[in-house]
């Protein structure tokens, strides 16, 4: 069985067990919620479509608790009077789990949310096995890992440094052919004709 409920000025299609995120509902994690403003109420077959919703039509849930939306980034602009304002929003949402619809005297109900979760733990369980399990077969090849480690470092040791000394012994030989002219300082022509 699964409803199309309203809440927060939005639609959402449900089924009994799944798990929902609606604007922010006055609610402590753990309390629990009812929709009474079901649009529409389908089981296989059978659809009842209300006029604006099914009478006697609700849905329980129970609130998992409260988390933010994806940022928006709100800019605003105006040209050519260097206006710009850059702010951002993060919608408060709450989340919720769908735990039994009601309508035309018949309810769904979910299966128990623990038993839902079991599963999970257990192939979470030989996830962790598997992984156990992998590093003892990869610690097979490492034995021989490490005589290639050794070549490596021998070729290491065996390069030879630069040496330094070559390029500072080259560098005090080479003296300059002529000393540099001084320069000129801005003078008169006639100051400078009488100096030579």
């Amino acid at each position: 069985m699964y409803a199309v409920l309203t809440t927060g000025g939005k639609q959402y299609r449900v089924e009994a067990g799944s798990t929902l995120v609606v604007e922010k509902l006055a609610g402590e994690p753990g309390s629990s919620v009812t929709f009474d403003r079901v649009l529409l109420v389908g089981d296989g077959e059978s659809v009842m479509v209300g006029t604006p919703t099914v009478a006697g039509a609700s849905v329980a849930a129970t609130v998992l608790g409260e988390e933010l939306g994806e940022k928006i980034v709100v800019f605003k602009f105006k040209q050519k009077v260097k206006y710009r304002r850059r702010t951002g929003h993060r919608q408060h949402l709450t989340r919720v789990r769908i735990d039994s619809i009601s309508a035309d005297g018949r309810t769904v109900t979910a299966e128990a949310p623990e038993a839902a979760e079991k599963p999970k733990a257990r192939s979470r369980s030989r996830s962790a096995a598997a992984t156990k399990a992998a590093p003892a077969a990869k610690a097979e090849p490492a034995d021989e890992a490490p005589a290639e480690q050794e070549t490596v470092s021998e070729k290491a040791t065996e390069k030879k440094p630069r040496a330094r000394a070559r390029t500072a012994s080259a560098s005090t030989k080479a003296e300059p052919a002529e000393k540099p002219k001084a320069r000129r300082t801005s003078r008169s022509r006639a100051e400078t004709a009488k100096e030579e």
